[in-house]
């Protein structure tokens, strides 16, 4: 077996196995790498001759490196270090996902709350769940207008389309939680 033909099946197996590890359709890994179906599927039979442009959409779709793609078997370990995760900051509340590779159909982001730092939540489709732990300090959650108190290691749940807002109500600590969104699926 030449080099080419142990890319091409390294190539499928890596494929496949992540395509299936973030829970996607061949239809759907198309869609978002802005290839044919068709393409997809000749690179997971391994009888795929890809172009270096084609690689890369696959790649960005996915959300993993090239050298991802094409490796060799062996432990899927991956480590990025902080200041490769990009973040925000909305009202004094910096944001930064809990997972830097995509996770289908869920939200995970880590929240450092500012002395006094606020922001309003953004409501999602109608059947989303929320889950908000504190993991230090104090965090006000008002949902739907009603105020909910959360202590180090408090949890609290409730439907994300409604209008949301998180407040650290202590002007001298921060505070620090985990929010997690559980996305309804359009048309359920």
């Amino acid at each position: 077996m030449d080099a080419s033909d142990q890319a091409a099946r390294h190539l499928a197996r890596n494929l496949v196995s992540l395509r299936h590890t973030r829970s996607l359709t061949q239809e759907t890994l198309a869609r978002a790498a802005g290839v044919p179906r068709s393409t997809v599927a000749n690179l997971e039979s391994g009888e795929g001759n890809p172009s270096l442009a084609v690689l890369v959409k696959v790649a960005s779709a996915l959300g993993a490196p090239i050298d991802e793609l094409l490796a060799p078997p062996h432990a899927k370990v991956r480590q990025w270090r902080a200041a490769d995760i990009a973040g925000r900051t909305s009202g004094g509340v910096s944001l930064r996902p809990l997972v830097p590779e995509p996770v289908p159909e869920e939200m995970l982001t880590v929240m450092e709350f500012a002395p006094k730092g606020s922001m309003r939540g953004t409501p999602h489709l109608p059947g989303t769940r929320e889950f908000f732990t504190c993991l230090r300090g104090r965090v006000t959650i008002f949902v739907a207008g009603a105020r909910h108190d959360l202590n180090t290691g408090d949890v609290l749940a409730f439907p994300g389309n409604v209008a949301h807002f998180y407040q650290n109500p202590d002007a001298q600590r921060g505070a620090h939680g985990v929010s997690v969104v559980i996305l309804a699926k359009a048309g359920v």
